[in-house]
């Protein structure tokens, strides 16, 4: 099931979408979870990143669709976007937010249907990559679980280090040790949770990770987690 939300203010184009994604779905035999927002203050307001796809109308009364993704992707980097507009003006902006394409109004459904198409694959591919959410201030943030090097126990905070920044969320390192387990993550110290997949090597106590870093490597758990290491290699 893909979720995609329907950002527009417009009534008549919001069955317009609704049905272009009826139709869609009995073409291709997809199946689309559907939520409607009539504004884009609507869906920032205690946004959850569950969307695959969002529908977005570029000009709305209270928070314009260009200014609604840019708040979305402050905590969530996956979702793809795709504007419903009236103005190319508007929608050549749409870089910015790293939306996949436009539709001009009024809406064809031979273009919206092969733009949708292009979103289906990308998402359909992205499944196979793992997530986590976590809570950060503000809200809540998707995780692509590839993108991170290790996680680090600060108190009772933990700091997620990834190719794309660092995020600080509360809870104990147990909890993450036991949810990232089964996805190549292992402890080499009891501050430090390493994504055995960014392993490169290991030197004078210490692991050595793709982006340079040294993390220590105690004494206590260097037997389990060299276990770990070569039994993830060799799967």
């Amino acid at each position: 099931m893909i979720n995609i939300a329907i950002v527009e203010d417009e009534d008549q184009y919001v069955e317009t979408l609704k049905s272009y994604l009826l139709r869609y779905e009995t073409e291709h035999g997809e199946h689309f979870k559907i939520q409607v927002f009539s504004d884009g203050l609507d869906i920032i307001s205690d946004y959850t990143p569950d969307y695959d796809i969002i529908l977005l109308d570029i000009q709305m009364k209270h928070l314009n669709g260009m200014k609604t993704a840019e708040k979305i992707r402050e905590f969530d980097e996956e979702v793809t976007f795709i504007f419903i507009t009236s103005s190319t003006q508007f929608a050549l902006e749409g870089y910015l937010v790293d939306a996949l394409g436009y539709v001009l109004k009024p809406v064809p459904y031979l273009s919206f249907s092969q733009l949708l198409k292009k979103a289906v694959l990308k998402i359909n591919k992205k499944k196979e990559t793992h997530y986590i959410t976590v809570d950060v201030d503000g809200g809540t943030m998707r995780v692509n679980l590839d993108s991170v090097s290790y996680i680090e126990s600060q108190l009772h905070r933990l700091l997620i280090h990834t190719e794309k920044g660092n995020y600080v969320v509360p809870g104990p390192m147990k909890r993450m040790e036991e949810t990232l387990k089964p996805f190549g993550f292992s402890k080499c110290h009891h501050a430090y949770l390493v994504n055995l997949n960014h392993v490169t090597g290991i030197l004078n106590n210490h692991v050595l990770l793709l982006s340079t870093q040294q993390i220590p490597l105690s004494r206590t758990r260097k037997k389990l987690f060299m276990d770990c290491l070569t039994d993830y290699l060799g799967g």
